[in-house]
């Protein structure tokens, strides 16, 4: 693994990398609030192992990548798309495969609408269509409605509180088909509040805008498209995943059968065989 930070744009975006850089990029993009320790440093490797030259990076405003003052981002959505394409270019790399989780996966889209040349291949997974309606989509289940209201009494500032939360998180966006591992997730969930420059800044995610340009435009995405979709996904149920891939011509739907909002060990064999396949050609 060799770490690297790029400094463009006006900001500051750590990355790392695994595997052989003589073999085909591809580029880990993670969601809202998740650096990119959330991309299992396992799972890289084994897809590394698979002949990949795997890249993860810190999202702004996570893990040790730029930081803005809690309520005050000055980006958006189009901003963390051309971030994707920085962290290429600090790598000297031409194309890559993007593999975008939730708001990771929305990112990854608009990359791949707004530098098509500069994309190979893309992979979405637990995430929802870009620019589109989706009114008519079930919406996030209200067990983690309720659960995500009680992230308003937290003093982001506190460590325990925010690990007490994030604990919670996982928990609740965790699937149906094998057990939760709290342990597991609270070592995890500790070592990125104590790596973070300010994790009280991640909360800048949800504040996020921009991608206007690219409504009812999603049809018009060219690389290829793989989406993978847990059936018991709380956050975007898997219809999201299904509307993705029937708006994008020539798009494959994986299903993971009970899976929730994560990568969860038990199933990453189903992910790294498509996402290897996907990105084979």
């Amino acid at each position: 693994m060799t770490e690297n930070t790029i400094s463009a744009g006006g900001v500051e975006i750590a990355t790392e990398a695994f595997g052989d850089p003589a073999h085909p990029p591809v580029l880990l993009i993670m969601g809202a609030m998740a650096s990119m320790l959330w991309w299992p440093e396992a799972l890289c490797r084994r897809l590394a192992g698979q002949g990949r030259h795997v890249i993860r990076y810190d999202n702004r405003d996570t893990g040790r990548s730029t930081a803005y003052p809690p309520g005050e981002a000055a980006y958006g959505f189009d901003d963390m798309a051309d971030d994707a394409i920085r962290v290429l270019d600090g790598h000297g790399l031409g194309r890559a495969h993007l593999v975008g989780m939730s708001l990771g996966g929305m990112i990854a889209q608009l990359a791949a609408l707004a530098h098509p040349d500069r994309v190979a291949s893309l992979t979405a997974i637990s995430t929802s269509p870009v620019g589109t309606d989706t009114s008519h989509l079930p919406g996030t289940t209200a067990a983690y409605m309720e659960h995500a209201a009680t992230g308003e009494s937290v003093d982001w500032t506190d460590r325990a509180q925010v690990i007490d939360f994030m604990c919670r998180d996982a928990r609740a966006i965790a699937g149906t088909a094998h057990p939760h591992d709290s342990a597991a997730a609270r070592r995890l969930i500790e070592t990125d509040v104590d790596r973070a420059r300010s994790f009280a800044s991640a909360t800048n995610h949800f504040m996020l805008k921009g991608g206007d340009r690219w409504r009812g435009r999603l049809g018009e995405l060219r690389p290829p498209l793989l989406v993978i979709h847990g059936t018991a996904d709380p956050i975007f149920p898997v219809d999201h995943g299904a509307a993705l891939a029937a708006i994008v011509p020539g798009a494959r739907l994986v299903r993971i059968e009970g899976g929730g909002h994560e990568l969860h060990p038990a199933d990453w064999d189903t992910y790294l065989a498509a996402i290897t396949e996907h990105t084979a050609a």
